[in-house]
């Protein structure tokens, strides 16, 4: 009962709190990816080893990153930041889809995890500085810099030649003090070659996410961009087709007891997307909208649940049925990142517009 207690407390926690990104990005994100870190020696400390957790890690990982670029659909002002970022996350997503189906571990050295570390320089730059200053080739540079110098050097380093740092700091007796000097010498150049040449603070810290547009920030108002905007199959659906379809299908890799192929939970969720776009932009129309994320999140999983019955009832033709966990949990991550992009691509939309009629 303990190890069980502990077990679903990190679980719980690494759940709970990539929810908190959208608002506090900046530390949120961070204690993502300190939690992600520790969790082993956490299980460590207890004397626990939970079986499949590695798969259940991964596919929290894979969780918390979508919650992110979904956050800088809300928050991100700069159209170019964003640009770059939905092409890192997808990017990612892609070569992780091929890793998972192929087992080539060197698709994780071609298609590294960039986005993370650029969704926390931005947020880092956007805690001092109006991120309005800066231009696409700037965001290009950072992102750039993040692949080049940080990224292939860990994804080489956990993919490739699989070290892991604990051990090698034990087995080596010259990494400690190298690695030590390195970071050092990074402190160094920051503090006296980056920092002086920085811009003067735009403004105090800012850790908690800018408010959103007055034009958009009531649900009513998101619900009438929709209306007038929309359409059942368009280009946010289709991005949101992938953006879903592909995390399923990680997350069927990854996880213990999904029976379903890829090519069938990519087409299922495919299908509950149009269903769900069609049924929103339905509400939409009717001026239907709920300013409770809560509220939201839970219109959105009954529907689908009901969706699912619905669905097994009419085209179940075999004698097995449904594994209620797995359907639920599907169910659960569907319906939470669909409430966050429904909530969310419609502030992006307005500020892209207001972008362009701006110049």
């Amino acid at each position: 009962m303990g190890d069980e207690f502990v077990f679903w407390s990190v679980v719980l926690a690494r759940f709970a709190l990539p929810l908190l990104i959208p608002r506090f990005p900046l530390p949120a994100i961070v204690g993502c990816l300190l939690l992600d870190g520790v969790d082993q020696t956490i299980f460590q400390l207890f004397g626990y080893d939970p079986p499949f957790y590695q798969s259940y890690d991964k596919a929290m990982d894979v969780f918390y990153l979508s919650v992110a670029y979904l956050a800088s659909l809300r928050n991100w002002t700069n159209q170019a930041a964003v640009r770059v970022s939905r092409f890192l996350f997808f990017y990612r997503q892609v070569g992780v889809v091929a890793f998972e189906l192929s087992g080539v571990r060197a698709l994780l050295l071609l298609f590294p995890n960039t986005f993370e570390y650029y969704f926390i320089a931005y947020e880092a730059i956007r805690s001092r500085w109006n991120p309005g200053r800066f231009g696409l080739k700037f965001w290009v540079y950072v992102a750039g810099a993040i692949w080049i110098f940080i990224k292939l050097p860990q994804e080489y380093w956990i993919h490739i030649a699989q070290l892991d740092l604990t051990d090698t700091i034990r087995d080596v007796p010259w990494f400690a003090p190298l690695l030590v000097v390195v970071l050092l010498a990074l402190g160094a150049v920051l503090l006296f070659v980056v920092r002086p040449r920085l811009q003067p603070a735009d403004w105090p810290w800012r850790l908690r996410a800018d408010p959103l547009p007055v034009e958009i920030d009531e649900a009513h108002e998101r619900a009438a961009y929709q209306a007038a905007h929309r359409k059942v199959f368009d280009s946010t659906a289709l991005e949101k087709i992938f953006l879903i379809g592909l995390i399923s299908v990680i997350f069927g890799q990854v996880l213990p007891g999904v029976e379903a192929s890829s090519l069938e939970v990519f087409v299922s969720i495919g299908v509950f997307v149009v269903i769900n776009s069609a049924i929103g932009l339905w509400s939409a129309r009717r001026g239907y909208g709920w300013d409770s994320a809560a509220v939201s999140f839970a219109v959105v999983f009954a529907t689908n649940i009901g969706l699912i019955v619905v669905a097994d009832v009419l085209l179940s033709r075999r004698d097995d049925s449904l594994r209620v966990v797995d359907t639920v949990f599907f169910v659960f991550l569907f319906s939470i990142l669909t409430t966050l992009y429904d909530r969310y691509r419609p502030v992006n939309e307005f500020r892209a517009a207001a972008a362009k009629t701006a110049t």
